[in-house]
């Protein structure tokens, strides 16, 4: 052995015989405390770097999409709707109804249904009828100044203080068997009068009061004739609301002996709004209305005045 050797030998042999042997239980505890260090720094380690990844994977994420938004608002609770027949009526809709006839200027709608849009304030030569086509003479109707209707009795009419205008016009008509040229049939003195509002009505209320307070009329229908008999009569539908009445009187002979005959004149007054319409039959030497053309020409005399006002 070599010098070197054994003097490294003797040293470790010296070092050796200084210390104590650890008993085996001081080993044991200081084995258990060295694996409770390691296991708490490997969960520490463990912690700190699942803390970092998560850290910079927010990180990231709000660099992508920017900052990241607050949790959503809890929505409120939503309300049960109402039973039906519970909830509040809507606000009705203005409409515009459709109205079946516009109302007459005194405030009634009329049965004819058709009343003056704007107020008139002359009568015009087409708010007079034309004659049908088996009924023209030849002769052109004639314009005059002439009454509207025959005497009956004093009567005075009040409603004339509202006149805004009357036109009357004379017509002779022929039946339509009657061949043309012939004497005609018939004539009407056609008398179409526009009133200040309301005052229409109060004419036909008056005229129909002057009729039944004029039960003997006194020199009407020429001739021989010393009295006539005005008489109301049951009428139809014309314009909104109309008066017909007849004056009858005898039939005298050229000696002025009564033949058992009477000469018929009928008399229709038709209001349309504020106007009112009169057709007075006056024969034609001494022929007597006849009501089914009478009827006819007022119809027509209506529908001229409401295309004359529509």
């Amino acid at each position: 052995m070599s010098r070197e050797l054994s003097e490294l030998y003797r040293s470790l042999a010296a070092h050796a015989d200084g210390r104590t042997l650890t008993v085996p239980a001081d080993l044991r505890r200081r084995a258990d405390r060295r694996a409770r260090f390691r296991i708490t720094g490997a969960a520490l380690g463990t912690a700190l770097l699942v803390g970092g990844l998560a850290t910079g994977t927010g990180l990231v994420l709000a660099g992508d999409h920017g900052t990241v938004a607050p949790p959503a608002a809890v929505p409120p609770p939503t309300v049960p709707a109402s039973p039906a027949g519970s909830a509040p009526p809507a606000a009705p809709t203005p409409t515009s109804a459709p109205r079946t006839g516009s109302p007459s200027p005194t405030g009634t709608p009329g049965k004819s249904g058709t009343t003056p849009p704007r107020a008139a304030r002359s009568i015009p030569d087409r708010a007079f009828f034309v004659q049908a086509a088996g009924n023209r003479t030849g002769m052109e109707p004639v314009f005059r100044d002439t009454d509207a209707l025959p005497a009956l009795c004093d009567a005075r009419y009040g409603s004339d203080a509202g006149i805004v205008q009357r036109r009357t016009r004379n017509l002779a008509y022929k039946l339509p068997q009657t061949p043309r040229g012939y004497v005609p049939d018939g004539s009407y003195a056609h008398t179409i009068t526009l009133y200040r509002p309301g005052r229409a009505a109060e004419f036909l209320r008056e005229l129909r009061t002057a009729v039944r307070g004029c039960p003997v009329q006194p020199g009407v229908g020429g001739g021989n004739a010393s009295t006539s008999r005005p008489r109301l009569l049951a009428d139809g539908d014309f314009g909104d609301g109309s008066v017909l009445f007849e004056i009858r009187t005898p039939v005298r002979d050229i000696d002025g002996r009564p033949t058992g005959d009477d000469e018929v004149r009928l008399v229709r007054a038709i209001r349309v709004g504020d106007v009112v319409t009169v057709l007075w039959e006056q024969g034609w030497e001494g022929t007597s209305s006849i009501r089914s053309q009478v009827d006819a020409d007022s119809r027509r005399a209506v529908d001229a005045i409401e295309d004359w006002l529509r």
